[in-house]
């Protein structure tokens, strides 16, 4: 069970600095779905895995990531439905 809270882990870290750094770089639009869903995903990822480690400092900065990525979301997907 470990080694999968592991690969979760790092799964989450490497979306989420994947999404930072290929905004960063211009590759990805901050508002993009992709960039969207990086950071939604990378994030529950990571609260499962601090979770698990009772790191619940970095708990709390991933609900709030996920927070914040989810009416984003929310919200990209009604713009999609009104101008489709």
């Amino acid at each position: 069970m470990e080694l999968l809270i592991h690969i979760l882990g790092w799964s989450g870290s490497v979306m989420v600095i994947a999404a930072y750094g290929l905004n960063s770089y211009q590759k990805l639009a901050s508002d993009s779905m992709v960039f969207l869903l990086l950071n939604l995903v990378g994030g529950v990822l990571l609260i499962i895995y601090s979770a698990y480690f009772s790191a619940f400092a970095n708990t709390f900065i991933n609900v709030v990531w996920v927070i914040i990525a989810v009416p984003a979301i929310i919200r990209k997907l009604n713009v999609s439905k009104v101008e489709g």
